[in-house]
């Protein structure tokens, strides 16, 4: 039994959770909505242990990240590296949604026991949802699960540690270490209290998608296929025309050229599904492939597998937009809004793992007042995960392509400028 326990927690966790999701569906259809009735606390405890974490997370994991910059290296490679990295990923999260409202993923579904249950709110401004990102209290915002307002103060209070720890006075500077390393300690905490709760996901999504077929039948699989369709549609485009046109403007480079160059890093990030896993292969792409400088790359291509992360911030758009059409809700203008910020700014604090964009899915869901703690949006919601092996695979390739295509254009602006190069 040991030996078997031990091989199980050999087998990265994706694979289980695909496992969990294929046993439910066959599960869910055989035994009917009486015994998945039954078993739905399964599912309701991981739908707590994901609304657990997800503050926590958010905080520490941002504070660390924007507190791990140093002001002395935020000069014009760093002010160009992160306009770039912001702008591309909004610009991601933009087709994700235009494509998602083409192919009208989880469109006729209809989870949700009776329309009437989905409760019309009044959209607010564009100006209302940009004011409500800043929080009047931090902690509120913490306690009430407030992502957009819990991501702006993590990111200002990284920030101004980054400064402190940068201070001329040595006691300050000293205090501010001890601090960064009290966050830090907290995320890499948080970091092995998701390790566990992805280890308990397979049953909890077993129960879950079990529940939801047996109550809808197995329709919900066409609707996933939508998901994956839509998704690598949206990949597709953004690496072609995006990329492809700011090669072409910014660097005299054509995309083919490109993914030349490029294929062995976007492939490796294919197979692992982590950006953070590919960065060995990607620094050597860029300095063998592209002749990047050193003194470029091992700054801008790190910081991209930490905060770069268009593929997923396309993926968070699309999953959103196909668990709204499962409820039947009809978001606003201003409701798209806060998915591009928050999407964007959830992107930046996406760890470089596999899995990870599907955790901060659930910020961006609840920008929008998709909360876990609704039966049908868990439920959506757990589908989603069941083919998020194949959406990870497309959405992290694209999020190493991206680092590299920014690393390129940086270095072609600092050859332009006469700066002096490193081997």
């Amino acid at each position: 039994m040991a030996t078997l326990w031990r091989r199980y927690l050999g087998v990265p966790v994706i694979y289980k959770i695909a496992v969990g999701f294929l046993l439910g569906v066959v599960f869910g259809a055989l035994a009917g909505p009486q015994v998945m009735e039954a078993l739905k606390p399964l599912g309701d405890l991981l739908v707590r242990l994901l609304k657990m974490i997800v503050a926590p997370i958010v905080l520490f994991s941002l504070v660390v990240g924007a507190a791990s910059i140093r002001p002395s290296r935020l000069g014009r490679i760093g002010a160009a590296i992160m306009a770039y990295y912001l702008l591309t990923s909004a610009v991601a999260v933009a087709i994700g949604l235009v494509v998602a409202q083409i192919f009208q993923p989880g469109a006729g579904l209809a989870v949700a026991a009776e329309a009437a249950e989905v409760k019309p709110r009044k959209p607010p401004s564009v100006v209302e949802v940009l004011l409500n990102i800043v929080p009047t209290n931090p902690f509120a915002a913490l306690a009430e699960g407030r992502v957009l307002q819990i991501i702006f103060f993590a990111l200002v209070l990284g920030v101004a540690l980054a400064l402190l720890r940068e201070a001329p006075d040595a006691r300050v500077r000293e205090a501010a270490e001890t601090l960064f390393r009290v966050f830090d300690a907290a995320a890499e905490a948080m970091y092995r209290i998701v390790r566990g709760v992805l280890e308990y996901m397979p049953i909890g999504v077993f129960a879950l998608v079990g529940y939801v077929v047996a109550a809808h039948g197995p329709k919900v699989l066409g609707s996933l296929a939508v998901v994956v369709a839509a998704l690598y549609s949206g990949l597709f485009i953004h690496i072609f025309a995006t990329y492809g046109l700011i090669l072409a403007l910014l660097a005299r480079m054509s995309i083919v050229t490109f993914l030349r160059g490029a294929k062995a890093a976007m492939i490796t990030a294919f197979v692992t599904r982590s950006s953070s896993a590919t960065l060995p292969v990607t620094m050597s792409v860029a300095e063998r492939q592209f002749g990047i400088s050193r003194s470029v790359y091992a700054f801008t291509l790190p910081l991209g597998a930490t905060i770069n992360m268009d593929g997923t911030a396309m993926y968070q758009a699309v999953a959103t937009l196909f668990v709204a059409n499962v409820l039947g809700v009809q978001l606003t203008p201003a409701e798209h809004l806060a998915i591009v910020l928050t999407a964007v700014l959830a992107s930046v604090g996406t760890a470089g793992v596999p899995g990870a964009g599907a955790i901060m899915l659930l910020m961006v869901m609840q920008s929008v007042g998709l909360d876990l703690a609704r039966p049908e949006v868990a439920a959506a919601y757990s589908m989603i995960l069941g083919v998020d092996v194949v959406l990870d695979m497309g959405r992290t390739m694209v999020n190493v392509t991206g680092d590299l295509v920014g690393t390129i254009v940086v270095a072609r602006m600092e050859r332009a400028a006469g700066a002096p190069s490193e081997a």
